[in-house]
């Protein structure tokens, strides 16, 4: 048997607008708890903005990030944009809703990726009312 290209994996997650294969594949290894895996989407010095949070550089990192905060989180995208920039990079704007147990809370995610389907950045922002922001830290301290 000669060596084949790997099958390009088909994603179960769905949002309109977006076809990039990176960004689906982002929504279903977290989805999944597949932390090492959604790390591994990012450039090496690729970098996450997290809410309430420094900045998180490189891949190893980020994994250490989201196995400590992502627990038991369910992202549902719902829907978005994406267009190619001047520089040929892709960004990637989707919205939609982040639900734990003690909470949802609708959110935005803006995704830059560079030529070879990595993801350089991603800001995840919360959509939410000031009243809604002071009841997450609420419950953010409660979870430590």
């Amino acid at each position: 048997m000669t060596a084949t290209t790997p099958p390009i994996l088909t994603s179960s997650i769905t949002i309109a607008g977006i076809t990039n294969p990176t960004v689906l594949r982002y929504f279903e290894t977290l989805n999944a708890g597949d932390f090492e895996a959604t790390a591994n989407l990012f450039a090496d010095d690729g970098v996450m903005h997290a809410p309430f949070e420094e900045p998180i550089i490189g891949s190893i990192s980020i994994a250490t990030y989201l196995q400590t905060e992502a627990r038991g989180m369910q992202l549902e995208p719902q829907k978005g944009v994406s267009q190619i920039l001047e520089d040929g990079n892709v960004e990637v704007q989707v919205s939609g809703r982040v639900q734990t147990s003690a909470f949802g809370v609708n959110v935005g995610w803006l995704f830059l990726l560079n030529s070879d389907r990595e993801i350089l950045s991603v800001t995840v922002k919360l959509l939410a009312s000031p009243q809604e922001l002071l009841n997450l830290r609420s419950h953010k301290k409660l979870d430590v």
